[in-house]
């Protein structure tokens, strides 16, 4: 819950540091995986996070064939570049720069993401986030927008907010919609000695992974530096001021608090139902996509 209007907001400490680690996915794509990793397994309900940089077609062009998954959510957001997705159901699209691809895999998806370019730079996230027991066998489900969908707060100090998900401090609230774990996903822009600020739910996970410049976190003498993410500790706001000229994605978002099962593209409650996931595929029970 948040603060009360008589209480003094408790600024967020920087609790982890972490840079992940390179990994090589799909058809040889190089990325670096930031949550998922030995030294951060997951963040709850956060599963995953890969970001992808690169201007040498080598290093994404095989992209990412067919494959299937359940029992999460997967959201893309580019910053440069292009990359089409195709699915078993039918579903098809091309995500440009600043737009985003909210995907739930629910009980069942396989779909592909291949690049749309053959040179130039690529550069962007995905991120996985954990659904429910009760909500992982939904149907599959999308929420998809184009940058000039995305909400922009434009502050007068030249901070800039692209709103994604949940609402920023002055209201200006991102398309998408979600209530699972009520996730805030922003991508903020922020001048050479300016301060962002940003309350949060007390109970949720919060981290910052920093793209470009270095951030100072609150009155400590703690940064986070470019392609860091810095995990924070408990409280009901983030506070950080930039020291050069950066650009981050500030994101948060409830824990589940429910047992975690997972198999390579299935992430179920429990064993059993991770096999199960494994058997449904095998005997074609995920819908197959027809066509081109």
């Amino acid at each position: 819950m948040q603060t009360s209007a008589n209480m003094e907001p408790i600024t967020r400490a920087l609790q982890t540091l972490t840079s992940g680690q390179p990994v090589s996915d799909g058809d040889g794509v190089k990325m670096t995986r930031i949550i998922g990793t030995p030294e951060l397994n997951m963040l709850d309900p956060f599963l995953l996070l890969d970001t992808f940089e690169s201007d040498q077609a080598q290093d994404y062009i095989g992209g990412f064939p067919d494959h299937p998954h359940r029992g999460f959510e997967a959201v893309t957001y580019l910053l440069a570049g292009c990359m089409r997705h195709k699915d078993s159901a039918g579903h098809a699209g091309v995500i440009e720069a600043g737009g985003v691809q909210w995907m739930t895999a629910g009980r069942g998806i396989i779909h592909s993401e291949m690049p749309e370019q053959t040179d130039g730079l690529l550069q962007g996230f995905q991120l996985w986030i954990n659904l429910p027991a009760s909500k992982k066998m939904q149907a599959p489900a999308y929420q998809e927008f184009p940058a000039n969908i995305i909400a922009v707060e434009q502050l007068e100090n030249g901070t800039e907010i692209r709103v994604i998900a949940g609402s920023t401090n002055n209201g200006t609230t991102g398309p998408v919609i979600n209530h699972h774990t009520n996730p805030v996903y922003m991508d903020v822009s922020l001048p050479k000695g300016q301060r962002f600020e940003q309350a949060v739910d007390t109970d949720d996970n919060v981290f910052i992974f920093v793209i470009t410049g270095e951030l100072s976190v609150g009155d400590s003498m703690r940064n986070i530096g470019r392609h860091q993410m810095g995990v924070f500790g408990e409280g009901d706001q983030v506070v950080v001021t930039a020291n050069e000229a950066a650009r981050f994605l500030f994101v948060a978002a409830r824990p589940l608090n429910e047992p975690v099962a997972r198999g390579g593209p299935f992430v179920m409650n429990t064993k059993a139902e991770v096999l199960q996931a494994f058997e449904d595929f095998k005997q074609n029970q995920f819908i197959k996509r027809t066509g081109n």
